[in-house]
Order: C-alpha cells, then structure tokens, then sequence
C-alpha cells in the first residue's frame, strides 16, 4: 500500500474518530472501514489479525453502549466546546498515559470545558457529573473503542 493510500485511511479513520462525537454520524463503523479498507490491501497476517481485533473489539463497544443509557446529550445542555475538550483531553491522555489516559482525559477534558464556560469548581463538576450521565459514558465507550483500534493500526504501521 502506497504512501498516498495510507494517508486515506488515516484520513477516514480520523473521520470515524470524530463522527463519535457527533450524533447521527456511524463513527465507529467508518473507523471499522478503514481497517477493512487497509486490511484487504496489506495481505499480511498482522493485518488481518488487526481486522479481526477491531472487529471484536467495536462489537464489544456497541454492546456496552446498548447497556447505558441512550444519548440525550443535547437536551441536556452540552456544547461543542465539551464535546471538544472531551476528544482532545482524550487524546492527549491516550499518549501521555497510554491507553488509560483516555478515560482519565475525557473526564479530565470535559471537566476543563466546564469549568471554563461556568467559572466555579462546584458548577463545573456538578455539569460534568450531568453530561457523563445523561450520555457521556456512552461516547466514552465508543471514543475509547476507536482510539484502541487506531492506535493498534498506527502501532502495526510503525512496528508492523
């Protein structure tokens, strides 16, 4: 797979990864088809033993996700700024702390957006509190999900 067919797929994947935080848009499964997409051009084992990781590993996270509660974010009050701060304090925390720095980031990062927007401790936790129940650790199962299965596809890639 070329240089330019490799960037296509980090741009889909990316695409997926983003789509998670947005309602309506099939996240997970565009990160899934950039997988499958870049799977069935490297015909190497690692590769497929990706696929099939990726696999088990979203349809385990959709299945948690059926176990919260559904999506009620909007009505509850969140901002894109959140929205925002989550993926970012996410992604920071995924790097810096691997793989469970992304728990501890979203929070992190959804807490940070709060306190900016409302300017008190107590009414930023309390907000953050609000938005992790009302959907919040449904996004999380799904955010994380995909950043597992990115970072094992840009591990591949590095160290495949």
């Amino acid at each position: 797979m070329g240089a330019w067919e490799l960037l296509l797929v980090g741009v889909v994947l990316l695409i997926g990864l983003c789509g998670v935080m947005v309602p309506g848009v099939p996240g997970s499964w565009l990160v899934w088809a950039g997988v499958a997409w870049w799977a069935v051009q490297d015909t190497r084992t690692v590769a497929w033993g990706l696929l099939v990781g990726a696999t088990v590993v979203l349809l385990v996270a959709q299945a948690v996700r059926w176990q919260l509660p559904p999506r009620r974010l909007r009505q509850s009050g969140t901002t894109r700024r959140m929205a925002l701060g989550a993926g970012a304090g996410s992604l920071l925390g995924f790097f810096l702390v691997p793989v469970v720095g992304a728990l501890l980031g979203f929070v992190g990062g959804v807490y940070l957006a709060e306190r900016v927007r409302l300017g008190s401790h107590g009414e930023a936790a309390a907000s953050t509190r609000n938005a992790l129940r009302v959907g919040g650790w449904s996004v999380l199962v799904e955010w994380f999900a995909c950043l597992l299965v990115i970072g094992a596809w840009l591990g591949v890639l590095v160290w495949g």
